[in-house]
């Protein structure tokens, strides 16, 4: 069995469109930034919408579909860009072990279901613990700490 992947279908890609563009001209949806991360391959930027959230004093990104592309990307490369308009932030980026997960989930779900909940099959901000830990493998997270300049 391989690591969960949910492909965007073709309604999705436009509104992730629609949602990218918006960020990038400074309209952010709802909080949502352009995540840019190097390639793996090619080491050229690859840039996707984004919805980071904030759980205590720190910032996620959670992968609502699973293994994607910028996923394996920043595993690689360890860093990333989140963008608005003309902010752009440089970051490190650190793996979340799926034990510390269900607390992040949990909030995400609370923030995002209703955009993203449809990836979660059958998982809402009211499950157990138990249920968010044993999906958690499927749902890559990663704290972002902030690059001084």
């Amino acid at each position: 069995m391989g690591a969960r992947y949910v492909r965007p279908s073709g309604i999705d890609s436009v509104f992730n469109g629609a949602i990218g563009w918006l960020t990038k001209i400074g309209l952010p949806f709802a909080g949502s930034r352009v995540l840019s991360v190097r390639g793996r391959s090619s080491g050229e930027w690859r840039s996707t919408p984004v919805n980071p959230l904030r759980v205590g004093g720190d910032r996620y990104l959670v992968s609502p579909r699973g293994h994607t592309q910028w996923v394996r990307n920043i595993r690689v490369s360890g860093e990333g860009r989140l963008a608005s308009g003309r902010r752009t932030e440089q970051f490190h980026a650190v793996e979340v072990a799926d034990q510390e997960k269900p607390p992040i989930l949990r909030a995400y779900l609370r923030a995002w279901a209703w955009e993203v909940g449809r990836f979660f099959e059958n998982v809402d901000a009211s499950a157990s613990d138990e249920r968010l830990l044993e999906i958690a493998p499927d749902f890559p997270v990663f704290r972002i700490v902030t690059i001084k300049e």
